[in-house]
């Protein structure tokens, strides 16, 4: 009897690789499994599952996790406003893990001895599924054929063509991760400092030029309507801004930035829907939060960004983290208004009853209700008494230096 070993599938260059190889080369019954995190449609599914049978997988399972996507790691990312290196919505990075314990716990139900990835010995990747393979099935053993082989996407694209495999391999150049939280695109220019990405190598084309208004309803931190249309569901209000800000070809960037192992890396990213809900809600909080629920946010969000990058999503820590970025969501309640035009957007302004500006205290640069000159002229003098006594101690010690 053939054992058998689950594949973390996606139908791209490295895992159809994995399948035809563990299956020719090691004789083994591969299970292939896609964990969808919200990037396929029907149809792309569909051509997914009929390729990984047509390289000899004996099952082929699509496992849609991208509610629990969005509850357990969009939603945080969003009120914690994460931007790794205040660019990237790390959107592969945090589907990562999401996917990993989905195939983790399919092997565990089919009685798989062995899981098997794609990835390369030189990502971030490797860590994040090896890791959490590891942590929730310890007893299964983990397969890495085109890390341990040390293989190009030449060999493998030259390994599938010899072997019969029809499939569009200019397109297989560059590794292309699609997900509701955003696209991420690596290979040839990515792998230098001096390139950037051509036009035709992102999944989505502008097809806009005319600006138009975009309005984001926010309500406890969570997106709630868009253009004034209610979505209960969440992932369809993503699916909306994600459609109408990609039509004007906004939130494209590389990302340059530290793998968990140690080396600098590149990767291109579209994500108009992350980049637009996440710097709406900013703006939001700006109006709706204090500034020191402001300052604490920005720490939380950053380590929180951080260790979800860094493939600590299980440590116990996450979930106080997560406790905190939650009550601070009280009042993020209100609509953000935002201009769309070709490849970039304009935060507008916000409307909300929770808005700490529209106060009977003063406004800003212009007229002072809540307190008159005399107190502004004590409340400078208090203010300055750290200062003022560090200086007059410094002069005289210089003084008697001097002296």
């Amino acid at each position: 009897m053939k054992e058998k070993v689950v594949l973390a599938y996606s139908g791209g260059l490295d895992t159809s690789f994995c399948v035809k190889y563990l299956t020719e080369e090691k004789g083994y019954e591969v299970y292939t499994a896609l964990a969808n995190t919200g990037g396929f449609s029907d149809e792309e599914l569909k051509t997914i599952e009929e390729k990984a049978y047509q390289l000899g997988a004996v099952k082929h399972v699509a496992l849609d996790i991208t509610g629990d996507y969005y509850e357990k790691s969009i939603k945080y990312m969003v009120y914690g406003n994460i931007l790794r290196n205040g660019t990237y919505p790390i959107s592969v990075s945090s589907e990562r893990t999401f996917q990993a314990i989905a195939i983790i716990n399919y092997a565990k139900e089919v009685g798989a001895k062995y899981v098997a990835h794609g990835s390369t010995g030189a990502g971030n990747d490797q860590v994040r599924f090896d890791l959490t393979f590891q942590i929730l099935a310890p007893e299964i053993e983990i397969i890495t054929p085109t890390r341990d082989m040390i293989l190009t996407r030449e060999y493998e694209i030259n390994y599938l063509k010899e072997r019969g495999f029809v499939a569009d391999f200019k397109k297989l150049e560059y590794s292309i991760n699609k997900g509701l939280w955003g696209t991420s695109i690596g290979g040839k220019e990515t792998l230098k400092s001096n390139q950037t990405l051509p036009e035709e190598a992102y999944p989505s084309q502008v097809v806009k030029h005319d600006s138009e208004t975009l309005t984001i309803d926010f309500v406890k931190g969570e997106i709630a309507a868009v253009n004034g249309e209610a979505f209960d569901n969440k992932v369809d209000a993503i699916r909306k801004v994600e459609e109408i800000g990609s039509a004007y070809g906004i939130g494209r960037d590389m990302h340059i930035g530290d793998t968990i192992i140690g080396i600098k890396g590149r990767v291109g990213f579209e994500a108009a829907g992350p980049l637009l809900i996440i710097n709406a809600h900013k703006m939001l909080e700006k109006h709706c939060l204090t500034k020191w629920q402001q300052y604490w946010k920005d720490q939380i969000g950053t380590w929180y960004g951080m260790f979800l990058h860094e493939a600590q999503y299980l440590e116990p820590v996450m979930r106080d983290l997560e406790a905190f970025l939650e009550s601070s969501q009280k009042n993020v309640n209100g609509k953000v208004i935002i201009e769309l035009h070709p490849h970039y957007y304009t935060l507008v302004g916000v409307e909300s009853d929770y808005d700490l500006m529209k106060t009977d205290f003063g406004e800003y640069g212009e007229v002072n209700k809540a307190w008159d000159a005399d107190d502004m002229k004590g409340f400078v003098k208090i203010m300055g008494n750290q200062m003022k006594i560090h200086q007059s101690v410094q002069n005289r010690v210089a003084k008697s230096k001097e002296q």
